[in-house]
Formats: structure tokens, sequence, C-alpha cells
């Protein structure tokens, strides 16, 4: 009798810990920080002899995972790295594409700055998925003259229990 007791007290404890660890993951996604890109806005006058570049950074929401009919979520840190250590760069525009080429969201309407090593991030959260498999950013900065362009990377990681994935892209000057 105690033996069952036992058992049936460990289930129970599995299960509410279970529904635990789920809240608590729901709740630590929907607090993840984005950046107020309000309080970064900057002012470039034309007349300044900046240099202008555009960059492609390839990023997943989602994998394939066994075959192309099961896919797996990841979480993605964008990362805008100024690698400059003297140096103020500014980006225009980040923008988010999904899959098929359809902008989904355009992250400021104006000018930002990073200030020298500075890096500021974008998360794509775990459940959203809107991006798809082959979902990809496209980034508009200037620079100084003499400058070092900025540095995009993406991270995507996910984790299920005991199993875990992670791999970082980089950005590529398209312009």
């Amino acid at each position: 009798m105690k033996k069952t007791k036992t058992i049936w007290l460990f289930l129970l404890v599995l299960v509410l810990g279970c529904g635990q660890e789920e809240e608590s993951s729901l709740i630590q996604q929907k607090n993840i920080h984005q950046e107020d890109w309000s309080k970064r806005a900057a002012s470039i006058a034309e007349t300044d002899s900046l240099v202008f570049g555009k960059s492609y950074l390839s990023v997943y929401s989602e994998m394939f995972s066994y075959s192309q009919k099961q896919k797996y979520n990841l979480t993605g840190m964008i990362s805008m790295r100024n690698v400059s250590e003297t140096d103020t760069i500014y980006l225009l525009r980040a923008d988010y594409y999904d899959t098929a080429g359809a902008k989904i969201r355009a992250y400021f309407g104006h000018p930002v700055y990073l200030r020298p090593m500075e890096t500021v991030e974008i998360v794509i959260a775990h459940e959203d998925v809107e991006g798809g498999t082959g979902s990809n950013f496209l980034f508009e900065w200037q620079t100084p003259p003499d400058c070092p362009e900025p540095l995009f990377e993406g991270v995507m990681n996910s984790m299920q229990g005991n199993r875990g994935v992670a791999f970082v892209t980089q950005g590529k000057r398209t312009r």
C-alpha cells in the first residue's frame, strides 16, 4: 500500500512539475526583451559623408525534422554589432521577410545608432514561426568613411527535454 502511494505521489509531482516548466517557459518567452527603437533615434544630415551599405541575413524560425512534414520551432536572436572601437554607426532599416519573400515586419522607421563596440538584438520568439524555414532580414546602414561595416549574425536555438540544437548564420553585404 505504501509503495502504491509513493508511486502515485511521484507521478503527481512529475505531472505538476511538467506543467510548471511549460508555464514558466511561456512566461519567459512572453518576457523577452524587445529593444525600444525610439530611444535610439538618430538624425543624419544629408551633408554627412557616410558610406551606405545593405546586408542580407538568413534566419530560421523553424526547420525540418525527420522529414519535410515535421517541423521544429526555433528561437532566433538577430545580433547587430558595431565592430568599430571609435565610430558610431547608423542602421536605417531592419526588415524581416518570410520564406516566400513577403515582408513580415519592419523593426524601425527611422535611423537608429549603435555606439562603438555596441550590440543590439532582435529576438524572434520560439512560437513565432511566421517566417518559416527560409526567413531572412535585410539591413541598410551607414558608417563614417574608413569605419568597419557592421556585423549581422543570427543565432538560432531550441531545447526540448534533454535535446537541443543551435547554429549561427552571418550576414552578407549585398551593396
